[in-house]
């Protein structure tokens, strides 16, 4: 209900992968500067913010035209929101603009904080309902889970036990085959959880990977590069960028060392038959377009896992209230302002036992697993001088936030993908 801590999800929430800076407001984005100036420092305007830097935005256009999913029997509703957000001068980050489909016209209205409460809240939900859908199959199983499978794959096809890099990686991805197959025999099986209870079903699953794979490059997936073109490395604010790129740092460190005892040269790259196996395995059954292949040097190499950094745990802290994350919504998305009531707002949310079920899931995913093996005890040791830092910094910091943010402290990083 409140927009701060709406904004405060998008940088430091379950799903901190969508928020982008913008210095060019989207065509399909009917808003104009005399619209947006109450919610603007005064004296300024909705261009000089902009020339800034300090408008943001959320695009959920990769869930445009999706069929939604049928739930006890009900038609559910999905949307492909647009949520312009300002970075005020307290350094809050507050939505300012949210229309709820892509395509402009009479019946899609921009909704405004101005607007009547129960109006505005309602936007909110929808943008995280979408959100939900989008952190689930792409941010979640896409971008880590089938990415780590993908490495994971590679690996035991064309690196042999004892090539460096398949000692290096393996650990890692070791249990990405056992979870994957859980997941597809369980959370995405014929009247599994996605089936039958999260607004987006089995039939939208092929439709939504395959966008989402198309928005996936190697860039994309390396932390300083994304957060850097998204514009959130130096916002003060983000905590996960802080932690993300502290964590991306030391990893790099460590598999510089590790890739710099085998390999004295580029020549020495070239001269590797099965890396470019590796590689080759990979592109052919990822990157169509040869993004990851064209771009990846040996001693860029990663742990996969820690290139996504995924942030399953904190579904937790973020989805069990349900209104603030709802799993599916079974009204369509309001075409008029001022129509909308408490008992409305109800009415969008979906069935009780629809909400037990995907609480459980959420409550049995976030849990660590039985055998969970902390971050790679060998890096620690290698770098031993620089975590008791990291760590020292997160302990200053979260004791000075009224909001802690542990989620990427070392000791409850997972080595290997398992949730």
């Amino acid at each position: 209900m409140e927009d701060w801590y709406f904004g405060y999800q998008c940088l430091n929430g379950s799903n901190p992968l969508m928020l982008r800076e913008t210095r060019h407001l989207p065509p399909n984005l009917s808003v104009t500067s005399d619209m947006l100036r109450p919610f603007l420092p005064e004296g300024s305007s909705l261009e000089k913010e902009l020339q800034k830097g300090n408008i943001y935005l959320l695009d959920y256009e990769v869930l445009d035209g999706v069929p939604a999913n049928v739930i006890n029997e009900k038609q559910t509703y999905l949307s492909a929101p647009l949520c312009l957000l300002h970075l005020n001068q307290q350094g809050q980050l507050l939505p300012i603009a949210i229309q709820l489909q892509q395509k402009p016209g009479p019946q899609n209205p921009v909704f405004l904080p101005s607007d009547s409460g129960y109006d505005w809240l309602l936007a909110k939900m929808w943008v995280h309902s979408a959100d939900f859908q989008c952190h689930q199959l792409i941010s979640h199983y896409l971008r880590t889970h089938m990415m780590a499978e993908l490495c994971c794959v590679a690996t035991l096809r064309q690196l042999p036990d004892a090539h460096p890099l398949h000692q290096l990686l393996l650990p890692h991805v070791k249990t990405s085959l056992k979870i994957n197959f859980g997941a597809r025999a369980s959370l995405l099986a014929s009247k599994g959880l996605f089936d039958q209870a999260v607004g987006s079903g089995l039939a939208t699953l092929p439709l939504l990977l395959s966008r989402g794979s198309a928005r996936i490059s190697y860039r994309t997936l390396c932390v300083p590069e994304d957060l850097s073109d998204r514009g959130l490395d130096k916002l003060p604010q983000s905590f996960y960028a802080q932690d993300a790129l502290r964590i991306w740092d030391t990893v790099h460190r460590f598999v510089t060392s590790w890739v710099e005892l085998y390999y004295h040269g580029d020549d020495a790259v070239q001269r590797d038959p099965e890396l470019h196996g590796w590689l080759t395995d990979i592109n052919a059954h990822g990157f169509s377009n040869g993004a990851f292949y064209s771009r990846l040097p040996a001693e860029d190499v990663p742990p996969p896992h820690v290139c996504l950094l995924s942030l399953a745990v904190l579904q937790l802290d973020f989805a069990f209230w349900v209104p603030n994350c709802p799993v599916a919504m079974l009204r369509p998305p309001p075409q008029v302002k001022g129509a909308v009531t408490e008992d409305d707002i109800m009415s969008f949310l979906p069935d009780v036992n629809t909400t037990c079920r995907v609480l459980m899931a959420l409550n049995g995913l976030s849990q660590p697993a039985i055998d969970f093996v902390r971050l790679r005890p060998l890096l620690i040791k290698h770098l031993h001088s620089l975590l008791p830092q990291l760590l020292l910094f997160k302990i200053f910091r979260n004791s000075q936030l009224e909001l802690p943010y542990p989620y990427l402290s070392p000791e409850r990083i997972e080595n290997s993908v398992a949730i």
